[in-house]
């Protein structure tokens, strides 16, 4: 019998028993019996008790450090995250240093192309009007 068996029989044995005298008559050997058998199941009891207990405490504890785990996992996650974003933020920051530094060297290689080109055609200018100049003096003298 389980232990809440044995006291519910102990109490089934109080109840039945009569009175003389406001004092109750029970049967000792039934009692004696019954209490003997209540102290051999105790240790049972509370050793299962005992180790309900620990295993709780063993589950709970395994919990406990999954949870830590799965929450350190996620820090992580979180941080590696960030710092992808950070990296793409500065290459992003990069990127568009490098385009701005392309379209100035572009305008200044255009600005420095004009300018060589200018240049070049003043020379053929000054070279063709020395050419014409020579070209009107000797018809001149010609005529």
């Amino acid at each position: 019998m389980e232990i809440l068996e044995i006291l519910e029989d102990i109490e089934e044995s109080v109840e039945k028993s009569f009175s003389l005298f406001g004092m109750s008559v029970i049967n000792k050997s039934d009692m004696l019996a019954m209490l003997e058998e209540l102290r051999m199941k105790l240790p049972d009891e509370i050793k299962q008790a005992k180790w309900v207990k620990e295993e709780r405490q063993k589950i709970l504890s395994e919990a406990q450090a999954e949870a830590d785990s799965i929450v350190e996992g996620a820090k992580e996650k979180v941080i590696a995250l960030v710092d992808e974003h950070e990296i793409a933020k500065q290459a992003k920051a990069k990127a568009e240093q490098l385009i701005s530094d392309a379209r100035a060297q572009e305008q200044e290689m255009r600005k420095n192309a004009i300018l060589y080109a200018d240049s070049m055609l003043e020379k053929v200018e000054n070279v063709t009007s020395g050419v014409l100049d020579k070209a009107r003096e000797s018809r001149r003298q010609l005529r």
